[in-house]
């Protein structure tokens, strides 16, 4: 462990030390954080009122329990206030339809806590087709990335004594059959990547040691993690790994006996295959006899293209200046497409038995998200539609693509369509909307780009001096910002009297791979500028003054504000960053960040070390420069981007006599919270402080 002189040894990082997680010096210095924190924001009413309200949402009974469809059974996972680390449970579709449906609880989460003394975080099941009688269950301490896997006997709702079992670990597993697994996790030293995921991925039969566990794939040290899945869709059974080079180049094979045979595909594609289908999503122009442009979407047989190349390949989509590929779902013989048009979704259906034509699935509101999944691509066509927005309490919808019929009442669909969808659940107001209004504009970054951005405000006229206003945004990885229904924000920003404003710059998906491309590595400025450029837009409009304009944003979101920090502090009123990445030049030395030097560049190559140090917060802070209060939190569980990011330009700060408050929760994983209540405290934190800052 390091010790408190660790920071004697590094004269260029006095801070070096609080990067030692659960060091005693580091969380000492946590703790005194935490109190001052606690001390400054919490103690008066409107805090208790943001808290409890928030609280109130998460907690409601009146929420969607949204499904998944295994075999006869529609399963879901639920947190409320009895429930906080939440129950894992079944239903049937007739008993689901029913307004207050009776759950078959298959494990309490909060009970095993407490049996086992464990704070318990339930990271999700992987059921095991096609009786669905057992689970590989995960199980996280804290919520943190790594955890521990357990067998689950669905039938009997206990774990399977000397079932398949795996300690804490970063794993990635699938079933192949009842008695062996695909398993990729920690198999001790040398069996890990510089990110920190598996290297190998083996074949473990039920009843032998792990250690006896077939090699099937090894990858190499500078890759981010392998993985292998079994396919079983009857007569298309095939079993795959996955070598995954950078956040965006991936290697897939098809595995033939004791050998591998590379799917021939572009390294940054995104490959998609169903029953005897191809899907090829192109982040890059491919030329192959002729070029197909980047963005685009591409289909095949299989089979075909395995044994004999690419030949001919069917275009099923292509982008244009305003439209991009937000994602695609396959029921059992129909591909569902969502295509985003200035990032609003449009959704339609395509067959190849009628030559792939696509038929529009359902008209979109305006200014709302709409998205259609299919339930259970091995079975039949069922689809579940869910649509929200700003203001708009999210609906679930069931239908089956086949029969002639309506979406609820938006539109007609042609011959293959969707038949009548059936509304299932419908979320509750949490707030009132009646008075506020949604628009979408655009402004001019510095190199005249476009920048689309959602405002949510009042609907009467700006008052003098504009409207206390929060803006949002990501960035990065090819992410996209959509409109969605948010109780927690309306209560404790919208129906306060603030203005909400969601930024969708470059870095994100939302004009497909040239929005994202466009801002990697050395072209990353262009983030942080068109983010400057919609501050500056809405203080342009007159529907804010810098004054009253705060920032917020998380993660990759988090380095954003940073950023807005060090390098537009005079645009901003508050800023709140969480679990932010901030070190520049030393995150991919730090848990999983040797995995994103595709996004960002690798800081020991002097060129990109040139571009990152710039946009490296922790570096750009400067002494007797005035900037606006900030907000960090983060989570000491947080094994993605590590907290000591936080707490080192936190302690900068604190040398220099900036305005800084600083919170950091024990547990949560790089989702901040483990549970309904801590979320709703570390919000209410957050919004507490943006209105001491912002309003008048």
């Amino acid at each position: 462990m390091l010790g408190h002189g660790f920071a004697l040894t590094g004269p260029q990082d006095q801070y070096l030390w609080l990067e030692d997680v659960t060091g005693e010096w580091a969380l000492s210095w946590v703790r005194d954080r935490n109190v001052e924190t606690v001390n400054e924001l919490t103690g008066g009413s409107r805090f208790e009122a943001l808290r409890a309200e928030i609280r109130e949402v998460l907690d409601s009974t009146d929420r969607i329990p949204y499904i998944t469809r295994r075999g006869e059974y529609r399963y879901n996972f639920w947190r409320d206030r009895d429930h906080p680390r939440g129950l894992w449970r079944r239903t049937t579709l007739a008993e689901y339809r029913r307004q207050r449906p009776d759950w078959e609880i298959l494990l309490d989460v909060d009970a095993l806590a407490r049996d086992e003394g464990e704070n318990w975080v339930f990271h999700g099941a992987q059921c095991l087709r096609p009786d669905y009688r057992r689970a590989l269950v995960s199980l996280s301490r804290g919520g943190a990335d790594a955890a521990v896997l357990r067998e689950f006997d669905i039938e009997r709702r206990e774990f399977v004594t000397y079932g398949f079992t795996l300690p804490e670990a970063k794993s990635v597993v699938d079933w192949i059959d009842a008695d062996h697994i695909y398993v990729a996790t920690d198999f001790g030293p040398g069996t890990l990547t510089t990110s920190g995921y598996p290297r190998t991925v083996r074949q473990w039969r039920r009843g032998t040691p792990l250690a006896q566990a077939e090699l099937v794939y090894e990858g190499e040290f500078d890759d981010v993690r392998v993985s292998a899945y079994h396919d079983d869709a009857e007569g298309f059974e095939r079993d795959f790994v996955r070598r995954v080079r950078d956040f965006y180049r991936t290697e897939l094979y098809l595995r033939c006996d004791d050998r591998l045979r590379r799917v021939e595909v572009p390294d940054d594609a995104i490959v998609g295959v169903h029953r005897q289908w191809l899907l090829i999503e192109l982040r890059n122009d491919w030329a192959i006899g002729r070029t197909y442009p980047a963005g685009c979407l591409l289909v095949t047989d299989f089979d075909e293209f395995i044994d004999r190349g690419p030949g001919e390949l069917r275009v099923l989509f292509t982008p244009d200046e305003h439209t991009s590929l937000a994602g695609y779902s396959w029921t059992r013989h129909h591909l569902i497409l969502d295509v985003m048009r200035d990032v609003v979704s449009h959704l339609s259906v395509l067959t190849p038995a009628q030559d792939w034509r696509a038929i529009p699935l359902t008209g979109t509101p305006p200014l709302c998200s709409v998205s259609a999944w299919g339930s259970d691509s091995h079975t039949d066509d069922e689809y579940l539609l869910g649509v929200d927005g700003f203001l708009t309490p999210s609906t679930l919808a069931i239908g089956t693509i086949g029969t002639i019929g309506t979406i609820g009442t938006i539109g007609t669909i042609g011959a293959v369509g969707a038949g009548p969808s059936e509304i299932l659940k419908r979320e509750p107001s949490f707030f009132d909307g009646a008075g506020l209004a949604v628009h979408q504009h655009f402004a001019v970054s510095d190199d005249g780009t476009e920048i689309p951005y959602f405002v949510v405000a009042p609907a009467p006229a700006v008052p003098p001096g504009g409207w206390p206003t929060l803006l949002y945004g990501y960035g990065g990885f090819e992410i996209s910002l959509q409109p969605g229904y948010r109780g927690g924000l309306g209560r404790a920003w919208l129906a306060r009297g603030g203005c909400y404003v969601v930024a969708n710059i470059r870095g994100g998906g939302e004009y497909g791979p040239r929005w994202h491309s466009a801002a990697l590595k050395g072209d990353r400025h262009l983030v942080y500028e068109d983010f400057a450029a919609v501050a500056q837009d809405l203080v342009t409009r007159g529907l804010t003054t810098p004054a009253r304009l705060g920032a917020q944003g998380g993660s990759n979101g988090g380095l954003l504000m940073g950023v807005m920090l060090t390098r537009y502090p005079e645009r901003f009123g508050a800023i709140v960053a969480s679990v932010p990445l901030l070190d520049m030049l030393r995150y991919h030395l730090l848990p999983a960040g040797a995995s994103w030097i595709a996004e960002y560049g690798d800081p020991d190559d002097p060129a990109h070390r040139e571009h990152l140090l710039p946009f490296s917060p922790y570096h750009q802070l400067r002494a007797g420069r005035h900037y606006p209060p900030v907000l960090l939190t983060t989570s000491t569980r947080d094994d993605r981007v590590h907290p000591g990011h936080a707490r080192k330009l936190v302690a900068r700060m604190r040398e220099y006599g900036l305005p800084v408050t600083y919170y950091e929760n024990i547990e949560g994983g790089h989702g901040g919270a483990a549970d309904n209540e801590q979320a709703a405290f570390m919000a209410a934190l957050a919004y507490e402080f943006l209105w001491r800052h912002l309003s008048d």
